[in-house]
């Protein structure tokens, strides 16, 4: 590995770009985690080595797990429900609210979903769909969760 990093070290120089080494990560996966690997440097300091790594918002770990994401994910729209609770408290309509569900809380709970969705466990994909079950239970308080989905012409985020 070191080789590599030298390598790239060396082109990126070339063409006058810079690695910075306090951003720079290192991540073993799969069967190189029970071998007692050297740590890689880079311009004569060790690259940090690292058991999750977020990567374009994505939170991924070393076993190719995704508990740690949707952890992640999940507190991030839980946090943002709670303002969905605040604009139903001050009077906002169920279009306005479903507006603000569609807009700020489900892009969180979707970003990057063909990378992770189909490695999820069964768990996970019920912790997800909760999430919304629980919005669509402020938004029509009065109807089950398939109505509610009818009427707000969404589909459980499995199926998206």
């Amino acid at each position: 590995m070191q080789s590599h990093v030298d390598e790239l070290t060396g082109q990126a120089s070339k063409v006058g770009m810079i690695i910075n080494v306090k951003k720079t990560r290192e991540m073993l996966i799969g069967r190189a985690l029970k071998v007692s690997m050297p740590p890689v440097v880079l311009n004569s300091q060790p690259i940090q080595r690292v058991d999750i790594l977020k990567l374009l918002g994505v939170d991924i770990s070393n076993d190719l797990k995704w508990a740690q994401h949707v952890n992640v994910i999940s507190l991030k729209a839980t946090f943002r429900l709670y303002f969905l609770k605040q604009l139903k408290r001050a009077g906002a309509g169920a279009g306005d609210l479903l507006c603000f569900y569609n807009t700020i809380v489900r892009p969180v709970l979707e970003y990057a979903s063909p990378v992770w969705h189909s490695s999820f466990t069964a768990a996970q994909t019920e912790s997800l769909e909760s999430l919304q079950k629980r919005t669509i239970r402020i938004i029509y308080p009065y109807l089950d969760y398939s109505g509610s989905l009818m009427i707000a012409e969404a589909d459980t985020l499995e199926d998206r």
